[in-house]
């Protein structure tokens, strides 16, 4: 077989449980959801940085952003960093990037930190170059373009028409949309016109109805912008069906983060919680198809990997990640017991690991953003089964200090992965608690 195309339709800030088949009873994800039964879920798909910049640049390099010292959205990729792009061009791709970098500080975005990239229409920070109807990009000489329509509908015009003029050699296709993140410059949810009114009961996921934060307010727009987005998968599936490209191209569903509507701080995301951290993520196309639910942990540094192998492009020994592909043709019986994510924005520093039942995070502060800590604090310890929207922290308490030692333990290997080898754990004060001792399983679960 040939090589495939490859396509990345990658959302900002989006939540898992927006699609169906996490429960969501709105009808939001038709497209993601058929797309992610005919091919391959990732029903455990997490970030590795739940800020934009960081989360851009691991999925870009597949490293942790803490290895390029990335530490928040302030930070910029290295200008010799080297990207998807770099890595299907030199295996005979023509490349191309449409929608927000967010991985630099200049306006356009030089040609030299459009690393690996063919085809440019970019902007740096979108949300401040347009808004939902008043889209603007630059082109690859950096010329101001004007797209007509609503922002999601204008990016996704876009890239059919890239795919239809480059359909006769393999491609490599990077869409970033900024939905459904919020518009800064409001602090709302723009969604198209009629699509707030259409959402205006909506299901709210437990964690919200608990918290409260701005969910009330703001579900209504996020919703529209959701079922906009799926929309727009539709049609690049239509065209891509209208061009015979289907069974030629590896379709990728992802995003940089989740979303917390101010739930767990004063802000979206920035939290060690799933309701930062947990993603949608799905694959089709060759070496995808019938792949079904991997129930495993993955995470998006794992992305990188996953999508070289595809193409038979080796992986290099620079990522970080693991190909999923084994997963998907069921030739690994062991796979990564844990998933590893850190907050580096402000001054205060998160470092947490997940497994299927446990989530410990530590955290720290740093007088200045670029600083590397020495120390961090046990923060918070949830239990996933018994309380999977962790709303009961249970950090300190007498019954779980075995499982704090085996997470802590996990914690250290991946602190040391990344470079933060020297780094030390303070224990929490203990909080004594009548609860059972668990039982030694299930300290490792």
């Amino acid at each position: 077989m040939s090589k495939p195309n490859v396509i990345v339709f990658f959302t900002d800030q989006q939540r898992w449980d927006t699609s169906g088949l996490y429960g969501n009873p709105m009808d939001l994800t038709p497209n993601f959801d058929r797309m992610a039964v005919e091919g391959t879920h990732c029903y455990n798909g997490f970030t590795c940085q739940p800020v934009c910049l960081p989360a851009r640049s691991c999925l870009q390099t597949g490293r942790f952003a803490s290895q390029m010292n990335i530490f928040n959205n302030s930070g910029e990729l290295p200008v010799d960093a080297k990207t998807l792009g770099h890595f299907y061009q030199e295996a005979g791709y023509t490349t191309a990037y449409i929608g927000k970098w967010h991985m630099c500080h200049e306006e356009p975005v030089p040609k030299e930190r459009r690393t690996g990239y063919d085809y440019w229409l970019g902007s740096n920070i979108l949300e401040f170059t347009s808004d939902a109807y008043d889209v603007h990009m630059f082109d690859h000489d950096g010329n101001d373009v004007f797209l007509p329509g609503f922002r999601v509908d204008a990016q996704t015009d876009a890239a059919i028409r890239y795919i239809a003029q480059n359909r006769e050699k393999p491609f490599f296709l990077f869409i970033s949309f900024i939905e459904p993140h919020f518009q800064n410059s409001r602090d709302d949810y723009p969604a198209p016109t009629g699509y707030e009114e259409k959402y205006q009961d909506p299901w709210t996921p437990p964690d919200l109805r608990a918290l409260g934060g701005t969910s009330a307010r703001h579900l209504p727009g996020y919703y529209g912008m959701v079922k906009r987005l799926d929309e727009a998968l539709g049609r690049l599936q239509d065209a891509l069906i209208s061009m015979n490209l289907t069974e030629k191209t590896i379709l990728a569903y992802t995003t940089d983060h989740s979303c917390h509507f101010k739930t767990r701080n004063s802000e979206y995301k920035r939290s060690c919680h799933d309701a930062s951290l947990r993603i949608p993520m799905a694959f089709t196309g060759p070496g995808f198809n019938g792949g079904g639910r991997i129930k495993d942990l993955v995470s998006l540094i794992d992305v990188p990997p996953t999508l070289l192998d595809a193409c038979g492009i080796d992986i290099p020994k620079t990522m970080e990640g693991h190909s999923i592909l084994p997963l998907v043709n069921k030739t690994k019986t062991r796979w990564q017991e844990d998933i590893y994510a850190e907050v580096s924005d402000g001054k205060e520093r998160l470092r947490c690991v997940r497994t299927k039942r446990w989530k410990y995070a530590v955290r720290t502060f740093v007088e200045n953003r670029s600083d590397r800590p020495s120390e961090y604090t046990e923060w918070e310890l949830y239990d996933l089964k018994a309380d999977p929207w962790e709303l009961n922290n249970l950090m300190g308490y007498k019954s779980h200090k075995k499982v704090c030692d085996v997470m802590r333990q996990r914690l250290y290997k991946r602190l040391k992965q990344v470079g933060e080898d020297l780094v030390t754990i303070r224990t929490a004060t203990e909080v004594p608690s009548g609860q059972k001792i668990l039982k030694e399983h299930e300290w490792y679960e």
